[in-house]
């Protein structure tokens, strides 16, 4: 194997597959990536058995085709600590990986590639495109509700699955940890071959850090406990979540009259402002609301406390508390200039939408006391 390949091509292929391998992985291979020179470029995949990613660089020049594996973190730590865009010649020597650029020689132990897992099963099934930046959407918006609690698994994900309203259809996404929850959902061109499924959490920042970079068409192609991603020069395939998601729809409020509306932004930097007096952020931010004011407040018992009034639409009384972290991360994802909160009383939940997005909506549940 000897071929010559772009800093910057490796350094960012190398920088995703990071994001895939575990650090603490028993199986030695597993912290490996695979190497694979033929057809004119430059294969490169890392696996954690769960999830499987492969990024494709043809910019090379091959002398030599082959294939071989290395440990991933210091392949990655070398090559970008190498200067920007330079010119990487690699070989075999003794059976170890040789990288030179410059002035640099390095010498990597690798493992038989034949040791290497790599299942790529047949995903011809179900097909659909989708626009990156819608996709990438859906899960900016849902993945901040997604569960971090281990016990119930089938909230560790995002819940994707097909809606029809009307003669429309829609790719619905809905995520909740029980405390909190979002949906959106954005049109589909027609009806797709697509079983609902739950996408892990790991896959789903992978995804976002491979779509933020990318500006195309996206295949999507699932089995039964699979999933495909194809984007131009990388492919993710990722184990799904073997559960049930429970039925979101229930837990949207019905009856929320009450509607306050504010401007976003002096919403937003008005709760992170009061919330700063509360060290663990666990204190919550309570709303005592009355005709267009909104008296925003959080007492913490060892560090203080904060108050900020802001001018409201809102036309009734009430007083309820929210974590300040959930109405962030909700607000932080609203794309118009306001936000309305529709509220009912003290203990029921809130029902938060974006003016700018009628197809996204967040439901937060209040703290006692």
């Amino acid at each position: 194997m000897k071929f010559s390949a772009n800093q910057i091509e490796l350094q960012k292929s190398l920088n995703y597959c990071q994001g895939v391998i575990e650090k603490r992985s028993t199986l030695p291979i597993l912290s490996n990536i695979l190497l694979d020179v033929s057809n004119s470029r430059l294969t490169i995949t890392a696996t954690d058995l769960d999830l499987i990613f492969i990024h494709k660089i043809d910019n090379i020049e091959i002398q030599e085709e082959g294939k071989t594996t290395t440990t991933s973190s210091i392949m990655y730590d070398i090559i970008r600590k190498l200067s920007s865009g330079q010119k990487i010649n690699f070989s075999m020597n003794n059976s170890k990986l040789q990288l030179e650029c410059d002035k640099s020689k390095f010498n990597l132990n690798v493992i038989d590639p034949s040791e290497f897992p790599i299942t790529d099963g047949d995903f011809n099934e179900n097909k659909f495109i989708i626009k990156s930046k819608i996709l990438l959407k859906l899960l900016n918006k849902c993945k901040f509700s997604v569960s971090n609690d281990e016990t119930r698994h089938y909230l560790s994900g995002i819940f994707f699955h097909q809606t029809q309203i009307d003669d429309k259809f829609f790719l619905t996404a809905a995520a909740t940890d029980s405390h909190r929850m979002s949906i959106s959902k954005v049109q589909l061109e027609g009806k797709i071959n697509f079983e609902p499924i739950i996408l892990p959490k790991k896959t789903i920042f992978q995804l976002c850090s491979l779509l933020e970079d990318y500006d195309s068409d996206v295949v999507v192609s699932n089995l039964k406990s699979k999933i495909k991603f194809e984007l131009d020069d990388s492919i993710l395939i990722s184990k799904l979540i073997d559960g049930k998601f429970p039925n979101y729809i229930q837990v949207i409020p019905k009856n929320n009259q009450k509607k306050l509306e504010i401007d976003l932004k002096l919403f937003l930097n008005s709760v992170d402002r009061v919330a700063s007096v509360s060290l663990d952020k666990k204190d919550g931010v309570k709303f005592n609301l009355i005709k267009d004011k909104l008296n925003l407040s959080v007492i913490n018992a060892n560090s203080g406390d904060g108050t900020e009034t802001l001018n409201v639409n809102f036309d009734h009384e009430l007083d309820i508390s929210f974590n300040s972290k959930y109405l962030i991360d909700v607000a932080s994802q609203i794309d118009g200039d306001k936000i309305e909160i529709f509220l009912n009383d003290m203990g029921s939940p809130a029902l938060i939408k974006d003016p700018g997005d009628f197809d996204s909506i967040y439901v937060v549940m209040p703290m006692k006391g």
